[in-house]
């Protein structure tokens, strides 16, 4: 698949009328595989929202995963340090095509030093956006690696290959890097630092989780996405029925 166009975002692209609230939870490896604490607002938050979809990031340690996060969603480039056995999340809700859409990006934030991600890091996750750093060439051999993983999670969700950190040496553009192509998979040069393609990759990951998750034949995804129907129905006879109760008092 040939690799996207560049494209520089410029200030008045960066002005999204788009919202963003960043929301960072620090969750200790050991209890990952539990339940999330809860916390009502964002719980409201994801009812409010016609649509959520839960959007991963993988690749190896320091290619630049949280400052692509960053650069999209805080609109600059800030260095920020988190704990080793951690993982961050961030919230971020946008309007597509008439709907309020809500989106869990998930940032690794140190795991995968060990190659290797904890299962419940890919449950229910609708898009991936893998990683590497076009000045390191471990980070792009390891790409199979990751994406081995990945599929043995999630088979069928898909896929973007980024190459991060082209500022470095835009001499790097004209190389062809051929694992996205031999994939299938789309394929973009990117720059955290100047903002290269960010906006485009990240707005293309949330349209492909939402076709994904509409589209899905995967049994358990067709199981969850009944439920959130059936859970979704129950929240608005809920609020239909205070309502009236409303209007008699």
């Amino acid at each position: 698949m040939e690799s996207m166009p560049l494209r520089r975002e410029s200030e008045k692209e960066k002005e999204r009328e788009n919202s963003c609230s960043l929301s960072s939870y620090l969750i200790l490896e050991q209890n990952m595989a539990s339940d999330m604490k809860r916390i009502p607002e964002l719980e409201q938050e994801k009812y409010d929202a016609d649509e959520q979809v839960k959007i991963i990031c993988l690749g190896d340690s320091a290619v630049g995963k949280s400052k692509l996060m960053e650069r999209f969603l805080m609109d600059g480039y800030r260095p920020q340090q988190l704990s080793t056995y951690a993982l961050t999340l961030y919230k971020y809700s946008t309007t597509i095509n008439g709907k309020s859409v809500l989106v869990d990006f998930w940032d690794t934030a140190g795991q995968e030093r060990f190659q290797s991600m904890h299962p419940s890091y890919y449950h229910k996750a609708h898009a991936c956006v893998m990683v590497f750093d076009v000045q390191r060439k471990v980070t792009y051999k390891n790409l199979s690696n990751w994406y081995k993983e990945l599929r043995e999670y999630r088979p069928e969700i898909p896929c973007l290959v980024v190459a991060n950190k082209i500022d470095a040496d835009m001499r790097v553009t004209q190389k062809s890097f051929n694992f996205a192509k031999k994939q299938g998979l789309p394929f973009y040069f990117v720059s955290a630092a100047d903002g290269t393609n960010v906006v485009k990759v990240f707005k293309d990951a949330i349209n492909m989780a939402l076709s994904y998750k509409k589209n899905s034949s995967d049994f358990m995804d067709v199981v969850m996405r009944e439920l959130e129907n059936f859970d979704l129905e129950g929240k608005e006879e809920s609020a239909d029925e205070d309502e009236e109760e409303g209007k008699a008092d």
